[in-house]
């Protein structure tokens, strides 16, 4: 049998991506029917923990996983119950719960090969930056990991600098109030943005 890894990861899939603020996912049921078409045999399991329940309650947040088999490997992914802003809930409710698993489904399945490059930076052609400023009264919480390090920063605003970017229309764009607010997995997408203006203006 040819490597499913092979058939999904060379998967174009950059048409059936969805965009929910400044994220980019697959929909479940379009990564589900890839898997099953490239492996009939493929199969799924969402992990139980404590009396049954699908999924973990910590300190640091809730947490659920599935578990992708595919030609007799299994990979799993651990995911963490997010809000819409993709920060992590405390106490979800049974449908941010029911989300957090299809979205681990999804993540599992990419560990498989459809869709890996959305994770490994490579995304959409860019989107026009909206012109509407978001407002928002306080700093979300964000969690440090998940955010910019100090170098990605330092070079975010030294590329802002030199090309001039407008960064209110940055930040609205990315749903945030402050370039440190900017998602950690959202970095190679920015520099990739700003450096096409800075060619654009050369």
């Amino acid at each position: 049998m040819e490597s499913v890894f092979k058939t999904l990861y060379a998967t174009n899939v950059n048409e059936h991506i969805e965009k929910k603020g400044a994220f980019s996912y697959l929909s479940w049921p379009y990564a589900v029917a890839q898997l099953r078409l490239a492996d009939p045999s493929a199969s799924w399991e969402v992990k139980r923990f404590a009396d049954g329940l699908p999924y973990q309650k910590t300190e640091l947040g809730v947490f659920v996983e599935v578990a992708v088999t595919s030609q007799g490997v299994t990979l799993s992914q651990i995911h963490p119950v997010l809000d819409n802003k993709n920060r992590p809930l405390l106490e979800p409710s049974a449908f941010e719960i029911n989300t957090s698993i299809q979205r681990c489904l999804v993540k599992a399945v990419a560990l498989h090969g459809l869709g890996l490059y959305i994770y490994a930076g490579e995304d959409l052609p860019q989107a026009e930056p909206s012109n509407k400023v978001v407002t928002i009264s306080a700093k979300p919480e964000v969690p440090t990991s998940d955010v910019l390090t100090s170098s990605q920063l330092r070079n975010v605003q030294r590329l802002i600098r030199e090309t001039g970017t407008d960064k209110s229309k940055l930040l609205a764009y990315f749903q945030v109030d402050a370039i440190e607010l900017i998602p950690a997995v959202e970095y190679a997408r920015v520099v990739r943005s700003l450096e096409k203006q800075r060619k654009e203006a050369a």
